[in-house]
């Protein structure tokens, strides 16, 4: 079990005297960063500022950052360093990638998406109809929310070319059997792009294991700085068109990035990696290698939410006046809670807000499940989301001021 005082020991937001007694419960939208990538951070604007990759020193240890950055988020996610590209966003990762696709494919070539995700990984790939290529929507349950693999199944045919899915839903939360999906999907010869935005956050997969052609996140929700992750499997990126400049169209690291990088986010990036050697050796599993050492932090990471996450769940089950969105087991979702309640969204975290509860509100770029549930995006849903770092007493803080407010 996570030591919550060390833990939280590494994040300055816990010390900060603006935030005394403000308990984040948005780390959807955006983690807190860990010392490690603040310290990284300052230390290349004030160090390191200047263009990378040069002989002098300060160029030279810049470049050297950056490439660190990227081979060892890389080793957590069981890949191969070159097959890691760093971009301003998921959105725009999965907007280059859908452009790569868009000349790759053939019109009559069919491309399923699904309604559960956040837009990111749904918009894109949908304006390829513009190019000739048909979209299937894999569709949720409107009750549950949930997406059902025998109605994937039913869409699947030799006119698939790539199949699009989230890992979790930013809204319904359930935590998809992405395993089971790409085995689908591979049968039938496609390839898959998973969004795992919604799930990173709660301990970084192995990429290798889960057979994900494309998987993709966000590091400002994996405590890092605002930079977007897509991993593209080799034998899949060698054959997608250059996106980038002429002369990058060789490096697999540069080909789907048209803009150039944010060399001190890039860099800071390696402070993820920092935090997580940290917890590693602090439980006794430091000389692992990385790859190996990912799989306990999540195991590690979901065992300390799941305990967290059932007294909410239990809460929000006794009362008859609000709707979940999604399972009700803290086994099958990630700690991301959508409610639908008497009043909007906001008007429930606002009132949050007065006991300390920072909780989010609106659609959260989901409209598409919200409105397959029967429910209202413009009138907007509360959302609670937390992650490791979470505490005990935030919980009951939580608990407190749902029981005063909702």
């Amino acid at each position: 079990m996570l030591d919550e005082a060390f833990v939280r020991a590494q994040f300055p937001a816990f010390s900060e005297p603006a935030l005394h007694g403000q308990a984040l419960f948005e780390n959807a939208g955006g983690s807190y960063p860990c010392q490690q990538v603040v310290d990284r951070l300052s230390r290349f604007y004030t160090e390191r500022k200047v263009q990378p990759y040069y002989g002098f020193s300060a160029s030279r240890l810049g470049g050297e950052e950056m490439d660190e950055a990227r081979a060892r988020l890389a080793g957590y996610l069981g890949v191969a360093t070159d097959e890691l590209s760093f971009g301003p966003s998921t959105t725009q990762n999965t907007y280059v990638l859908a452009q790569a696709f868009s000349a790759m494919l053939s019109p009559g070539d069919v491309v399923i998406v699904t309604n559960q995700d956040h837009e990111a990984n749904s918009g894109p790939w949908r304006r390829l109809i513009r190019a000739g290529i048909e979209i299937r929507e894999w569709q949720v349950d409107p009750a549950s929310g949930h997406l059902d693999l025998a109605q994937l199944s039913d869409l699947m045919d030799e006119k698939v070319r790539l199949v699009c899915f989230p890992h979790c839903s930013n809204v319904v939360g359930e935590i998809n059997p992405v395993t089971d999906i790409v085995d689908l999907v591979h049968a039938a010869g496609a390839v898959c792009c998973v969004d795992g935005v919604s799930y990173a956050p709660h301990g970084l997969p192995n990429v290798a294991r889960l057979g994900a052609d494309i998987y993709l996140f966000s590091t400002y929700k994996t405590y890092g700085p605002h930079q977007g992750v897509m991993v593209v499997r080799r034998s899949l990126a060698e054959r997608l068109p250059n996106q980038g400049h002429e002369f990058n169209g060789g490096s697999l690291t540069k080909k789907f990035t048209p803009a150039g990088p944010d060399h001190a986010q890039v860099a800071a990036c390696a402070g993820i990696a920092d935090y997580f050697d940290t917890l590693a050796d602090e439980y006794g599993f430091g000389g692992l290698d990385a790859a190996t050492r990912g799989e306990h932090l999540h195991d590690l990471f979901r065992e300390r939410e799941k305990v967290l996450l059932r007294p909410l769940l239990d809460y929000f089950s006794s009362r008859n006046d609000v709707r979940l969105l999604g399972p009700g087991d803290a086994e099958l979702r990630a700690p991301t809670i959508a409610i639908a309640s008497a009043e909007p969204g906001a008007v429930v975290a606002g009132k949050l807000a007065e006991d300390g509860i920072m909780a989010g509100d609106g659609d959260f770029y989901a409209g598409r499940v919200i409105r397959a549930m029967g429910e209202d995006p413009d009138r907007g849903l509360l959302r609670l989301s937390f992650v490791h770092y979470t505490s005990e007493q935030e919980i009951q803080q939580l608990l407190s001021a749902l029981e005063r407010h909702l």
